[in-house]
C-alpha cells in the first residue's frame, strides 16, 4: 500500500501492485463466503467463534489483519462474534468500536458457537482438545483459515471441516 501510495503521489501508476493489493483485499473476505455458503447464507443471530485476530502470530498487530474484515462481515450479515486472541484483544479494544465478545480463552470463545473460524495460526491453536470443542459448540463446524488441522482427523472426531 505504501508503493502504491507513494506512486500516485509521484505521478506513477503501480498496476501489478494495484493488482496484489486487490487480491489480498479479496482473499480476506474468503473465509467468510464459505461460512455464508455453508448457512446458504442465512447467519443471523448465529455465534460465530474466530480465533486469531492479530495479523500474524506472536504479535499483537491487528493493522491489515484479516479478521477484522472477517468480523465485521460476520456482524453485517447478523451474526454474533466471540472473539480469542493470546495476545491482540487489547489492540482490538483500543481500535476498534466492533461489538464482540472478549473470551479468557480459546474454549470460552466457542461456547454455543455454531461455527469456529481460525484466522491467525496461534500456536495454541494448533492442537486444541476436540473432544471438548464438540461439548462446547452448538455445531461442529470449523472453518480453517491457515490449513493447519487434518483434514481427515477432523472428519474422524466428528467435525465438518472447511480450508482454504
Amino acid at each position: 500500500k505504501a508503493l502504491i501510495s507513494t506512486a500516485k503521489s509521484n505521478g506513477y501508476r503501480m498496476r501489478v501492485l494495484e493488482a496484489v493489493e486487490e487480491v489480498n483485499e479479496i482473499q480476506k473476505s474468503v473465509l467468510f463466503n464459505k461460512l455464508l455458503n455453508h448457512y446458504n447464507n442465512n447467519i443471523h443471530g448465529m455465534k460465530i467463534a474466530v480465533w486469531g485476530i492479530s495479523f500474524k502470530p506472536e504479535t499483537d498487530d491487528i493493522r491489515e489483519a484479516p479478521s477484522l474484515v472477517i468480523i465485521d462481515l460476520i456482524k453485517k450479515a447478523g451474526g454474533v462474534v466471540s472473539v480469542y486472541d493470546p495476545v491482540a484483544m487489547d489492540e482490538l479494544r483500543k481500535q476498534s468500536d466492533l461489538d464482540v465478545t472478549y473470551a479468557r480463552d480459546m474454549y470460552e470463545a466457542c461456547i454455543d458457537a455454531s461455527a469456529l473460524m481460525l484466522v491467525t495460526e496461534w500456536k495454541e491453536f494448533r492442537i486444541p482438545s476436540w473432544l471438548a470443542l464438540r461439548r462446547l459448540m452448538k455445531e461442529p463446524v470449523i472453518f480453517d483459515g491457515r490449513n493447519i488441522y487434518d483434514r481427515e482427523e477432523l472428519k474422524n472426531q466428528g467435525f465438518i471441516h472447511y480450508w482454504i
